[in-house]
Order: C-alpha cells, then sequence, then structure tokens
C-alpha cells in the first residue's frame, strides 16, 4: 500500500497539462486522408521516468480505419509517445478475439502486460489474486476527475474500490443496421418494432434471394453481448440485472431469463438469420449486409464504424438506417433498450507498484488515453462519447448517417447492461458456450440457465 501511495504521490508531483487546444474544421465529416481535429502534438515536460513501459491492447492498424474509438486510442498513444521521447512504448497489438484470449492466459499465468484493457468481467476475479492495482486514489487524484462520467466506473469497481479508466468510446453492443430502401419494397416504413412483422417480411427477402437479418456468433461472445443482453432486459428489467451483480438474490433460473433463452434459441430457429451465423464471426456477417445479400445485420458500434468507413459514396450509405432490436412477444418489463456502455479500461497490473517511477509513467499513461484529449478527438471527429465528458456536440457538421447514428445511441432508445462487463468470465465462458450449442438445439434453455448458475455460484 506504501508503494502505491508513493507512486501516486510521484505522479501529482509531475503532472502538466498535456494537450493544448486545436483548430476546428469547418464542416462535414472528415475523410480518412485528412488530418483530423485534436491529432497536434501535445505540450508539457517529458515524465521522470525512462526505459520500456508495456501495453497491450486490440486497437490495431486494420480496425482504426473504420473504427473511430481506435483511431482515437492510436492518436493519443501517439502523441503520448512524442510527448515522452525517453519512454519506449512497447505495444502489443491483437485482434478483439485473439485480445480476449491472451489477456486471459497471462492473468493466468499471473503475468499481465504492465498496462492493459480490463474487461469488467475480470475485475472482481483479477482484484482477489492481486494482479491489478488498485486505483481508487489515482482516479480521485486524477486531474480529469471532475469531467469523468462516475457511471461508467461501475463495471470496474470492486469492494467499494476502482481498478481501471474506462477506456475507449461509449457506444451500443446492440444495433439493428438496416437498408431502409429494400425494407420499403417490403412494406415497411422503417425496421419492424415486433419480431411477428420482422418474419412477415420474411417471404419478400426469401424470395429476393436475400438473409432477413445477418449475425456472427462463432466467437460465442456475440450472442452474448449482441443480442441476449439486450433481449434479456426485455424480459428480466434492470433490477435483476443488479440483483445478479450485487449477488442479491437473482439467479439464472429465473423464469423471465429463461424465458429470454428460449425466445433466442426460437428466433434463430427461425429462418431469418444467414444459416451460417454460429460459423462466422460479427466482421464476416457484416459484408453480408455491406454486399447486400443481407437486408439488415445486427452487431456494435465498431461494426457501424466499419460499414460506414467501407459504405461511403455508395447508395447504400445513404439509405443505411438504425433500430433497436425488436420487442419480442410477451417481454414487458423494458422497451426499446440496447446495451451500451464502456466495455474495457485502462488498468495497470499490480507489479509496476515496485517501480515508482515506471507507474507514474502508467498513470499519465492512463490519464491521457482516456482523458479529455481522447474525448474530444472522437467527439469532433465521429460524434461519439468516452469517459470525460465533451459537452455540446455540434451533430449539424456530421452528415446523416452519423446524425442517425448518434441519437439512435444516445437520444432515442434506452440504455441496459453489457452482461459481459459484470460479473465473471468463468460464468460467461460457460453460458456462451452453451448458447452457441443452444442455437444448434444441442441443449435446452433451461439447462443452460442452470449450467450458468452452477457456474455462478461456484465462481463469484
Amino acid at each position: 500500500m506504501k508503494r502505491k501511495l508513493l507512486g501516486v504521490l510521484l505522479v501529482l508531483a509531475m503532472m502538466t497539462t498535456l494537450f493544448v487546444g486545436c483548430a476546428k474544421k469547418s464542416d462535414g465529416k472528415p475523410a480518412a486522408t485528412d488530418k483530423k481535429e485534436g491529432t497536434e502534438d501535445k505540450g508539457g515536460d517529458s515524465l521522470e521516468y525512462s526505459g520500456d513501459l508495456e501495453i497491450m491492447h486490440f486497437s490495431t492498424s486494420e480496425e482504426s480505419q473504420g473504427n473511430g474509438g481506435s483511431d482515437g486510442f492510436r492518436t493519443v498513444i501517439a502523441n503520448w509517445e512524442k510527448a515522452n521521447p525517453n519512454i519506449n512504448l512497447v505495444q502489443t497489438v491483437l485482434a478483439n478475439d485473439d485480445y480476449k484470449t491472451q489477456i486471459a492466459t497471462l492473468a493466468g499465468a499471473g503475468d499481465l502486460p504492465e498496462v492493459f484493457l480490463l474487461q469488467g468481467m475480470h475485475t472482481k476475479a483479477w482484484a482477489e489474486q492481486g494482479l491489478i492495482l488498485d486505483m481508487t486514489d489515482i482516479i480521485n487524484d486524477s486531474p480529469y476527475n471532475s469531467q469523468y462520467d462516475d457511471a461508467l466506473f461501475y463495471p470496474f469497481s470492486a469492494e467499494g474500490k476502482i481498478y481501471g479508466l474506462p477506456a475507449l468510446t461509449g457506444g451500443t453492443c446492440a444495433v439493428v443496421v438496416y437498408d431502409s430502401a429494400v425494407w420499403k419494397e417490403a412494406g415497411f416504413d422503417a425496421f419492424p418494432e415486433t419480431w411477428d412483422d420482422v418474419l412477415k417480411a420474411k417471404e419478400f427477402f426469401d424470395g429476393k434471394g436475400m438473409d432477413t437479418v445477418a449475425f456472427g456468433n462463432s466467437g460465442k461472445w456475440q450472442i452474448n453481448s449482441c443480442f441476449l443482453s439486450a433481449v434479456g432486459d426485455r424480459f428480466t428489467g434492470p433490477e435483476w440485472t443488479y440483483s445478479l451483480i450485487e449477488k442479491g438474490g437473482a439467479k439464472f433460473t429465473d423464469q423471465p431469463f429463461v424465458d429470454a433463452l428460449k425466445f433466442t434459441q426460437e428466433i434463430f430457429n427461425s429462418g431469418l438469420f444467414n444459416p451460417d451465423f454460429n460459423a462466422i464471426n460479427n466482421e464476416e456477417a457484416r459484408e453480408y449486409y455491406i454486399s447486400g445479400d443481407a437486408s439488415a445485420f445486427i452487431g456494435g458500434n465498431w461494426d457501424v464504424s466499419y460499414i460506414q468507413a467501407t459504405l461511403e459514396g455508395t447508395d447504400l450509405y445513404d439509405t443505411t438506417k438504425f433500430a433497436v432490436i425488436p420487442q419480442p412477444e410477451g417481454a414487458t418489463a423494458s422497451y426499446k433498450t440496447h446495451d451500451i456502455g464502456l466495455g474495457y479500461a485502462v488498468a495497470i497490473s499490480s507489479k509496476v507498484a515496485d517501480d515508482p517511477a515506471k507507474l507514474a509513467a502508467a498513470i499519465d499513461l492512463a490519464y491521457e488515453i482516456t482523458g479529455p484529449q481522447f474525448a474530444e478527438y472522437v467527439a469532433s471527429n465521429y460524434a461519439l462519447g468516452g469517459l470525460t465528458k465533451v459537452e455540446n456536440i455540434d451533430l449539424s457538421k456530421f452528415d446523416q448517417f452519423t446524425q442517425d447514428f448518434y441519437n439512435f445511441s444516445y437520444v432515442d432508445n434506452n440504455p441496459c447492461e453489457i452482461y459481459d462487463s459484470y460479473i465473471s468470465g468463468a460464468v460467461w465462458d460457460v453460458l456462451n458456450t452453451d448458447l452457441q450449442t443452444m442455437l444448434n438445439n444441442g441443449i435446452s434453455p433451461e439447462d443452460v440457465a442452470a449450467n450458468a448458475q452452477k457456474a455462478y455460484d461456484e465462481n463469484y
């Protein structure tokens, strides 16, 4: 504890204001080759530490071409490196699915990177194992603390302590992206609000040789993050989720959650989705929409960013719209919900506390890649939000696609929690595997719920 406190005091002694204002672009969404707002080098003095500092993340150069959060993350990291030339930032950058596998492997070996992205579901277990640094005082003493959206810290908290600074952009994990023109042909002015109407449209799309909705679940997490979290909330309501997180008595075997599982199995067996949904990932599924082989696609904000970058300048770009997942019959606990939040946080390995100067550098990096420079960059260039609040985003400078998605995400619909931002990876590993099997009709919804509850009782 003394070493941690020393690190905090050291960083407070050395902190300066590390970013400068930037010129405003006149109008329009910046092209991929434009210099985006907020890319100027930071001012300020370099940190005292000199040497290597590790960071592991999943904002690959490929992903940053179609993902505003990844673009902003990489941009701020690059600025930080320029401002601190005596620090060799050793970056391990993996694709998202590979990152999830590798970070869990490293945690199992007790060898987490010095700085990394923490998924909320690992917070409690890794904190109990002493793998991650308690960042409560670091966050309280942050120069940007007054600008933080405090609600975003909840997934990264355990036993009254906070273990990470929420990172990347606050975006939806469950959005229906659809071609309004072809749905108009099918007789709908907008994507239906009920699944009965979606099923009515299936015959039309079958006749055109199109899948009604594209989805990819080969990674197993997609059905949880991009579908069940939203659909489950419609059946259970939010209090059930919070009770589960806080061990307040809710169970996976409660009937409303079992009903959500039954509905999920039924709708994925209805023929609405591409037949290979369990064999491909969301990146492959969104290509079905982009190519015109599906009238709609369900994914997350990162998929929307990619679709936007890929389709810009095409007719489909102009006709692409957004909708919440339709309401299942019999679900009355909530309406028009989509799971949204910051699913990762910048965390620091507890081993860094042994080197106060390196810890100060790690804290400084964490402050910057989650702070105002990042938030203002993604707000100005992509109309996205981060941990720090940006007031009065001027939507008029963005095209209709961007404005529509902003309103979908932050204005028109209701937020709910992302299931796997909480609890334990050991629980979700069981549930996600069973969900994939359930969608192949290899296990019943009741057994899925029972297995999840057993994993919950044993691991949480």
